[in-house]
């Protein structure tokens, strides 16, 4: 393969659902030349309350699928999967794509900017659970405290489009109260959904609290890595693509509000 060709390939991304929309939509303003190929795991959302066993085989037979598409890059948007998956998914890909997640270039910049100061986290009871975060800031020796909540109600939450509402502001404000999250300077959205309702947790923290939003730090991460490995598309050569295990109005729905254009979406169980 030629080095023009391997340029040309598609960047592949997935999530559970909507959530990774928000990162792909991120890289899609990023890197405009890049075509992308997105997998919303609908069938089996949410993935903050799945084992570990059952996220990783989800997570390989998508690969499979995004190897099949040829993707240079496979994205795994969603902290759960990054936290339950990775180490086995780039195992499963090996060397036919470049494997990244949502949590280094969270916890690269956390280190960076917090160092010796007290951060907090919320995310799904999985990402929460395995430490992930905990252990990956504890490596960069970098003094920063974290302090922790998991918040399962708020990416079903959003799935079912509450958010921006009276509904939202509730379940919000109960968990930002929680003393668990006492005295933190940034708040780390754990999880790929939360951006959409980032003004909301802005509000309630009065612009005191930085509100760290994954999204954009993984877009440009996405776009230092490309650069890095010389794989970064000269011009784009097609719409993205959308693949959904399980098809819903209200994915097909997020996915045009998203990206601002009618989308089609294929139907590709993951198990038939």
């Amino acid at each position: 393969m030629t080095k023009a060709e391997k340029r040309e390939r598609p960047l592949g991304v997935f999530d559970s659902g909507i959530g990774g929309l928000t990162v792909a939509k991120a890289i899609k303003a990023h890197l405009p030349q890049e075509q992308l190929v997105y997998f919303g795991d609908t069938a089996h959302l949410p993935y903050g309350d799945k084992s570990t066993a059952a996220i990783q085989a989800y997570a390989v037979k998508i690969c499979h699928l995004l190897l099949k598409q040829n993707c240079k890059i496979i994205l795994i948007a969603c902290n759960s999967a990054s936290a339950a998956a990775y180490e086995l998914v780039r195992e499963y890909v090996g060397s036919k794509a470049h494997v990244l997640n949502v949590i280094d270039p969270v916890v690269a910049h956390v280190a960076q900017q917090f160092a010796g100061r007290t951060v907090g986290l919320i995310g799904t009871k999985q990402t929460v659970h395995s430490n992930v975060y905990k252990k990956k800031i504890e490596d960069l020796d970098c003094g920063v405290q974290l302090k922790s909540l998991a918040t399962p109600l708020l990416a079903p939450m959003i799935e079912e489009g509450f958010f921006n509402n009276t509904i939202s502001e509730s379940v919000i404000q109960t968990y930002l109260s929680d003393p668990a999250l006492d005295g933190i300077e940034a708040l780390i959205l754990g999880c790929t959904h939360y951006p959409l309702i980032k003004e909301q947790i802005k509000a309630f923290y009065q612009d005191k609290v930085a509100v760290l939003d994954a999204s954009e730090l993984v877009a440009r991460h996405v776009g230092q890595v490309l650069t890095q490995l010389d794989m970064a598309a000269e011009r784009l050569l097609g719409e993205p693509h959308f693949y959904v295990s399980d098809y819903t109005a209200s994915f097909e729905a997020s996915t045009q509000l998203f990206f601002q254009k009618k989308v089609h979406l294929e139907h590709y169980p993951l198990w038939e």
